[in-house]
């Protein structure tokens, strides 16, 4: 398992929080979660018992999206094993998918089917833990413009090496999961990235398009053991 492909998987995972998809509706999924209105969360910062049903919300609500990703990671994975005969032809066709995920972010390939978004409703009718890990359920499991396609990839490159399911998965949840984690300590001010988000999805959508051409290529490998190389120890998972 290369440590590169774990830290893609957990950029992937940061850029899917920070994309337009999520990060602008940052404050609803809050108030979502808490019952707390927007414009309390963005009234007194320095509100203890506020900050902490934030917090304690959001746990649960990252505890419910994670369930739904560890059972795509896991499924990947199955489905990847029973077929380890055609591997190659599964490494190419993962990577074919990565290649067109990474063109529909950075803009070259957007049918429409792929710009509509799609999630579960499950907006709870009253605030508690349990509804907050239902709307993290709910919430990951969908699609959209933005997150879908860095998941897609992910779970296209778990594919390709069966076994390392659990790794992606998780560095891809904790991308997703920290920021949004600590920016819930702040109560939701995340205005300052919202001008960044559109250029970090082109960024890595960019990645994307060179890392499938790697893998259809199989040249991954051999790059990745390069990258290991020359990474510091301190950087290494």
């Amino acid at each position: 398992m290369s440590d590169i492909n774990i830290w893609l998987a957990f950029g992937a995972g940061f850029a899917s929080f920070i994309s337009p998809c999520c990060l602008p509706l940052y404050p609803s999924y809050l108030s979502y979660i808490t019952g707390i209105s927007v414009t309390d969360l963005k009234g007194n910062t320095n509100d203890k018992k506020k900050r902490m049903r934030t917090m304690s919300h959001t746990l649960f609500f990252i505890l419910g999206f994670c369930t739904v990703y560890y059972a795509l990671g896991y499924g990947t994975n199955v489905f990847a094993e029973f077929f380890s005969e055609y591997r190659h032809l599964i490494r190419q066709l993962s990577a074919i998918l990565i290649i067109l995920m990474g063109l529909f972010l950075v803009g070259l390939f957007q049918p429409q089917l792929l710009m509509k978004e799609r999630r579960m409703n499950l907006i709870p009718k009253k605030a508690n833990y349990i509804s907050s890990f239902i709307f993290g359920i709910g919430f990951s499991a969908g699609w959209t413009p933005c997150m879908g396609p860095a998941l897609t990839a992910i779970l296209g490159l778990a594919a390709t090496e069966p076994g390392t399911w659990f790794q992606l998965t998780s560095a891809y949840a904790l991308g997703f999961a920290i920021p949004f984690f600590v920016l819930a300590f702040f109560l939701g001010t995340a205005r300052w990235i919202l001008k960044y988000s559109a250029a970090v999805m082109k960024i890595g959508g960019a990645v994307m398009i060179l890392m499938g051409v790697l893998l259809f290529t199989d040249q991954m490998t051999k790059i990745t053991i390069w990258l290991n190389q020359i990474t510091p120890e301190w950087l290494a998972f």
